[in-house]
């Protein structure tokens, strides 16, 4: 039997009227960038820069509609200008846009029920035989039913026979509010009738754990898969599979895959849910999926390419032009040490990998997905070397996109980039290599840190040392972490210091100069050669456990 709840009376109907601000009656949008609530105006501004329904669509091809809130698409822009992005963004990642286009329809501040009010009437008049509809809505559904600002609330549960009658203060209208699992069904009914195929999808994890430390589970994820079971249309678990992800993470890695609060996520916490919607869609048994499936891209993890060998741990290398350079083959040019390196490893013993790329900094090497692919291939008893430091410090927001703030401490900021108009929220240098060390011993591995090599620079005819700027800033780092330290930059620097050091600062250079090349940073391969010794002198003083790989 339905239970019909009357709250406001139809006499205060024609009194709130007169107050009423209409959709056709709306104030020029400004520059505001977030969505503040669901009043008219404020729509108005996001319906400006979000992709008119079925826009994306090329030619006969499909489009995939995905249906949300602001852990979908956050912002009026949804571009990340206030440090926060929706997983949405980066959805498209995972499919083929030769076949079919990713469209996010999703909006800030949305719940199943006002969603399906005020903006899925366009997204349906859209839709067509073939097309794709991710339904993963619920965060804001737990909220008032009639109040002026939102008016978005729906009734906990699945059950059809429910519902309340009331005064919609927002539209100025009689309103009736339904459950949770009715407004998913409405979707479900509708996409069908269009000849499309809906997917219902569980929320995105908060940043919120229970006693034993994991991160709770959103109860919307077992009504989302009740109704998916009863209407025979697939469910992804995204609320699972990104919850035990961020389970096995440590809490301070947990910690920034959000930003601002415990909804919304940072790009990596947008990433990691798109990267969970697609394995869910892509590994699902489902056979209604299987036309989808075939249209997806880049599902596997990328991997760092390595040949191993049964029973013998990789020592990874990464770094900038210091660690890996030219390299010719004749020993002339600019050389890096890590090229060097299976002259001090033992490498019956261990495999060497050199991953360093000239120009990269801390925040560009991991924001080019080199991080990554080394942090996938990453097994229990291999080793990271991590050198960084001669391109990380500059201009924020330079279309080089490689510098970082100059401070150990965690902190970060929202930057604009120069050239591109896109919005990167940058951390500090110390923070990029904390997360380095922390994802390196996530994965069982051990991490080593190594201050950048010595320039062929020699203030007061002694060779130029960077302890007030590199240093303390590793020094803070090593504090932090406990991570082993290999000082590369003093122990090189000691042996330039004893070859060459003397009153004239400038001959000191000239006779130094033969362990560099083309510049006072890059060395020649006399000076990688001496780089690579040094790192083996400081494994052995260190007495590491990576010292027991190399050559006697």
């Amino acid at each position: 039997m339905r239970r019909l709840l009357l709250l406001i009376a139809l006499s205060t109907y024609y009194v709130l009227q007169i107050n009423a601000q209409r959709f056709d009656d709306l104030p020029t949008p400004g520059g505001e960038e977030k969505v503040i609530d669901n009043t008219p105006d404020s729509i108005a501004k996001a319906l400006m820069n979000r992709p008119a329904p079925g826009s994306t669509r090329q030619g006969l091809n499909p489009v995939l509609f995905l249906i949300g809130n602001s852990t979908m698409r956050n912002g009026t822009l949804g571009n990340g200008s206030n440090g926060q992005w929706g997983w949405g963004y980066y959805a498209s990642d995972f499919f083929d846009g030769r076949k079919i286009s990713v469209e996010n329809q999703a909006l800030g501040g949305m719940s199943t029920r006002n969603f399906y009010t005020d903006l899925w009437p366009a997204v349906r008049q859209a839709l067509k035989p073939g097309d794709w509809v991710i339904v993963s809505i619920g965060h804001n559904d737990h909220a008032d039913f009639f109040d002026a600002k939102r008016a978005r609330g729906v009734i906990d549960g699945v059950a059809e026979d429910t519902m309340i009658v009331g005064f919609n203060i927002r539209k100025q209208i009689p309103d009736t509010v339904y459950s949770y699992g009715h407004y998913l069904r409405c979707y479900i009914r509708e996409v069908r009738e269009a000849g499309a195929n809906p997917i219902l999808m569980s929320l995105t994890p908060r940043d919120a754990r229970d006693d034993k430390g994991l991160i709770i589970r959103k109860p919307q994820t077992q009504w989302a898969a009740y109704v998916a079971a009863t209407e025979g249309v697939p469910f992804v678990d995204l609320n699972e599979i990104s919850g035990a992800k961020l389970d096995s993470y440590s809490l301070w890695k947990q910690k920034y895959h959000f930003y601002g609060d415990k909804i919304h996520t940072s790009a990596f916490g947008a990433r990691l849910n798109a990267r969970s919607a697609a394995e869910g869609i892509y590994y699902s048994n489902n056979p209604q999926l299987k036309p989808l499936q075939q249209m997806m891209i880049g599902v596997a993890l990328p991997m760092a390419n390595v040949k191993r060998q049964k029973g013998k741990p990789v020592v990874f290398i990464c770094g900038d032009s210091t660690v890996k350079n030219i390299d010719k083959s004749d020993h002339s040019g600019m050389w890096g040490w890590g090229t060097l390196a299976n002259t001090v490893f033992d490498t019956l013993k261990i495999t060497v990998t050199n991953q360093a790329i000239a120009g990269r900094s801390t925040r560009k090497y991991l924001n080019e997905g080199r991080w990554e692919r080394i942090y996938n291939n990453l097994q229990p008893g291999d080793f990271v070397l991590l050198q960084f430091g001669h391109n990380d410090i500059g201009d924020l927001t330079s279309k080089k996109a490689r510098a970082v703030i100059a401070s150990a401490q965690d902190t970060c900021h929202v930057y604009q980039i120069e050239d591109e108009g896109r919005y990167e929220l940058i951390y500090s240098f110390g923070w990029y290599l904390k997360k380095f060390i922390d994802d390196v011993r996530e994965k069982g591995a051990t991490p080593i840190l190594l201050s950048l090599t010595p320039r062929n620079e020699w203030p007061g005819g002694k060779i130029e040392r960077r302890d007030d700027s590199y240093g303390r800033w590793y020094r803070e780092v090593i504090r932090q972490t406990g991570v082993e330290f290999i000082d590369v930059h003093n122990i090189s620097a000691d042996f330039l210091d004893k070859k060459y050091a003397g009153r004239d600062s400038e001959k000191c250079k000239q006779k130094a100069a033969v362990y560099f090349n083309h510049d006072h940073t890059h060395t020649s391969y006399k000076g990688a050669q001496m780089n690579a010794r040094s790192l083996a002198k400081g494994l052995k003083q260190n007495h590491s456990s990576l010292a027991s790989y190399l050559k006697r």
